[in-house]
């Protein structure tokens, strides 16, 4: 199986840029058509978002003259799938589980 872990560079490629400040990133955004309130760059800047708008993509790219490999690295590795106890293949997860129907039945009369 393969992993894939994404790393999300903007703070690095910001401060290489001179630029240390998450409201200096805001106006030039702002230039570029992409109007984002400060907590909305605050998130960008010091989280890692799951998801990032094509034209956010853009503009960020463009403000601070970088590239999308500048600003996201993938890391690729190979990973071993385990094996269950007694070298079985393990179930293919959680939904291939399925409980078992309960009956109901009445206590023996002495």
């Amino acid at each position: 199986m393969i992993e894939i872990e994404p790393t999300w560079n903007l703070r690095g490629v910001m401060a290489s840029r001179g630029i240390f400040q998450t409201t200096k990133l805001g106006p030039l955004l702002a230039e570029r058509g992409i109007d984002l309130s400060r907590e909305q760059v605050f998130r960008l800047v010091t989280g890692t978002p799951s998801r990032v708008s094509l034209h956010v993509l853009a503009a960020l790219t463009d403000a601070l003259e970088c590239t999308l490999d500048d600003l996201v690295t993938v890391t690729r590795r190979e990973v071993a799938e385990k094996k269950a106890v007694g070298g079985e293949e393990p179930s293919a997860g959680i939904g291939d589980l399925r409980p078992i129907r309960a009956s109901i039945r009445r206590p023996r009369e002495r």
